[in-house]
């Protein structure tokens, strides 16, 4: 028998990320557990794997008709927690978006988010305990996709009752889960807001990602995954960091942001231990995500991501697109080197050919990538006309 659905609160015990002890979430998450009869959740890869959690939270009302509700999905390093809840609480990554009167106005929409499947801020990832072992499943945890992700969540709002979506909205890996809940389920959300992410993850992506696993698991800490109780690959986890900060700038916003200063002028460029304001910048990035993130699930979600391809199984990326029933904006930016607006422009051009309600906007910024996170204005515009339903077909 598999563990029945169920949903709980803030006493619940997760992972610490990165480090495999317990820890106490705040109030405001929340956790939904299930199994999918007869024992367990079956995964693209066709391993099975049981129970699953995810956590997630909610902002404002859930209306008595349940159609009032807007998915947020959330990029690689993200988590449930898109804004703070009190004044009091800690920022969320997209910051001063939702909340009344906001893009994602509460007052209005039933907002929810929840951290991925394999993800290490409370669902179900590589450093939960595996019921078989009693351990960690380390490396033991089965590889997922966006595809098992989205399944996941589905799951969640069937619990909630929900069988109707406004729209999903995401940027980067959330705007794959977007794209993907257009495909998966034609019609349940009556929009999309895809942000930077292309259709299928490119070879150079692929080879970006390559680096960071590959200096993850070659930190000598590492112990082919089995670090949980010890000291993590915090150097290899670190080094990754500052491979994905590199693709997710431009070179305008490098020379915007730090130029070639040091970071010490009256230090000695004529020595190593002086740095560049770019260098410290890159240090402090990869410090920052060890601190809350679990090395292991930042090798399985960019392996996810570069599983990423919406045509796969479907006869195509054509025949996929074909299923679309949703109104679609895809929305690019102008310096993203990681997926750049080439790709989203002919994303926008196939959905268009097979007959997509689609659009097409750019973000016009020198932050590279991070702007959907860092341009909060254009991003609250944008969002604003999105759901306002004010955009012009064609490109903008």
């Amino acid at each position: 028998m598999g563990i029945p659905e169920r949903s709980s609160t803030s006493k619940h015990q997760g992972l610490v990320p990165g480090h495999g002890s317990a820890g106490c979430f705040p109030e405001y998450v929340k956790f939904f557990t299930f199994a999918q009869p007869p024992s367990a959740f079956t995964l693209d890869s066709g391993r099975k794997i049981s129970p699953v959690t995810l956590a997630y939270e909610t902002y404002g009302r859930l209306n008595p008709t349940r159609d009032n509700v807007i998915l947020v999905a959330h990029a690689l390093t993200g988590d449930s927690h898109v804004v703070a809840h009190t004044k009091d609480d800690r920022k969320g990554w997209w910051e001063g978006l939702v909340g009344p009167g906001r893009a994602l106005d509460t007052n209005r929409y039933f907002i929810v988010c929840s951290n991925v499947l394999g993800g290490c801020r409370g669902s179900t990832g590589p450093s939960s305990i595996n019921p078989a072992t009693g351990r960690e499943y380390a490396m033991d945890f089965p590889v997922i996709t966006i595809r098992d992700m989205v399944r996941a969540q589905r799951r969640l709002l069937d619990f909630l009752g929900i069988r109707k979506l406004v729209a999903v909205i995401g940027g980067s890996m959330g705007g794959m889960q977007a794209l993907e809940w257009a495909v998966a389920y034609p019609g349940l959300a009556g929009r999309i807001l895809n942000i930077a992410a292309p259709a299928r993850h490119s070879p150079q992506s692929i080879a970006y990602h390559e680096v960071g696993r590959q200096a993850i698991m070659r930190d000598p800490n590492w112990c082919r995954g089995n670090y949980y109780g010890q000291r993590p690959p915090e150097e290899g986890l670190s080094l990754a960091r500052m491979v994905g900060m590199i693709t997710y700038q431009s070179n305008e916003s490098m020379e915007l942001k730090f130029g070639r200063h040091l970071e010490d002028p009256t230090s000695s460029p004529f020595d190593f231990t002086s740095k560049f304001k770019v260098e410290s910048y890159l240090w402090y990035q990869g410090e920052c995500l060890v601190r809350r993130f679990d090395a292991n699930s930042y090798l399985f979600l960019t392996r996810a991501m570069d599983l990423f391809d919406l045509g796969r199984g479907r006869g195509g990326l054509k025949r996929a697109l074909k299923r679309i029933q949703s109104e679609v904006w895809v929305v690019g930016i102008s310096s993203d080197i990681l997926y750049p607006v080439e790709e989203m422009r002919e994303l926008y051009a196939l959905m268009r050919v097979q007959g997509v309600d689609a659009h097409y906007e750019e973000l016009k910024s020198p932050f590279g990538h991070d702007a959907f996170l860092v341009e909060t204005r254009q991003v609250e515009v944008l969002m604003k006309r999105f759901l306002e339903r004010e955009c012009v077909s064609g490109v903008s």
